[in-house]
């Protein structure tokens, strides 16, 4: 896993993604739907990534009321997608768009805590897609867009390692463990390469995840993903490139 910083919330000025295209897995979820707003109002073509294109069409809707750069949305299943599916994502891009300046891996499928022995392969299988091969494969399809700028992106969102290593955590767990060394041996590879690789380790938040895995706590008092959502269009920015190698822990501090 790429090493702490610990940082307070971060403040991004308002034209600090001009002219930048950032993609965004998982647009419509809570923090995907907040890194898509923080981008926007940061001056970013936003390119909405999703499963469902109603709730892509409303954000997308949105984000042009905000009066943001026109963003775009690409309806695709993480679950059953292709390492072709996303290299012909990368090629719609690069036609639509004309370049690729940062992905935020947003995107997640949790469905509750259980032990082990009770998960259907199907259902691991699943998770293990959405949560760490799409990011691999998207990236990959993504790198040789982003190698052609002078600066680009990449943010992976982690959990709290000590806490999804134990019980329960099953598949979910796993994937989130495997995604900091995937992030890890990407930023020792793209050192020398205009790609730089970031991860963001967010507070507890409100927002569906949390409500499933903690169903006996008062998700109201948990903060909303705004906070960490405008570190993640920090990091994505010319700012950001400082915290190249690290992930940016926004944790209470303890």
């Amino acid at each position: 896993m790429l090493p702490l910083r610990r940082s307070e919330p971060v403040a991004i000025a308002g034209d600090a993604l001009r002219d930048r295209v950032v993609l965004i897995t998982g647009a419509t979820g809570g923090l995907g739907r907040a890194c898509a707003i923080a981008c926007a109002k940061a001056g970013a073509s936003v390119v909405l990534v999703g499963r469902k294109v109603r709730p892509l069409e409303a954000l997308y809707d949105e984000l042009e009321g905000l009066g943001a750069p026109k963003p775009a949305i690409y309806p695709i299943d993480l679950e059953g997608a292709t390492a072709d599916d996303y290299l012909d994502m990368a090629e719609a891009i690069r036609f639509q768009c004309g370049r690729l300046d940062a992905i935020v891996h947003a995107a997640v499928l949790f469905d509750g805590l259980r032990p082990l022995d009770q998960f259907k392969p199907v259902d691991w299988l699943r998770i293990q897609q959405v949560a760490l091969n799409a990011p691999f494969l998207i990236t990959q399809a993504c790198l040789p867009l982003m190698r052609a700028n002078d600066d680009a992106a990449v943010v992976f969102v982690m959990e709290d390692a000590g806490r999804i290593g134990k019980a329960f955590w099953g598949s979910y767990g796993v994937a989130k463990s495997a995604l900091g060394a995937l992030a890890s041996i990407l930023d020792q590879e793209t050192e020398n390469s205009p790609v730089r690789i970031h991860a963001v380790l967010p507070p507890p938040m409100r927002t569906g995840l949390r409500r499933m895995a903690y169903f006996g706590e008062n998700t109201l008092e948990r903060e909303l993903p705004e906070a960490t959502a405008a570190a993640v269009a920090w990091l994505l920015s010319a700012a950001g490139a400082p915290m190249r190698g690290c992930t940016l822990d926004l944790r209470p501090a303890h």
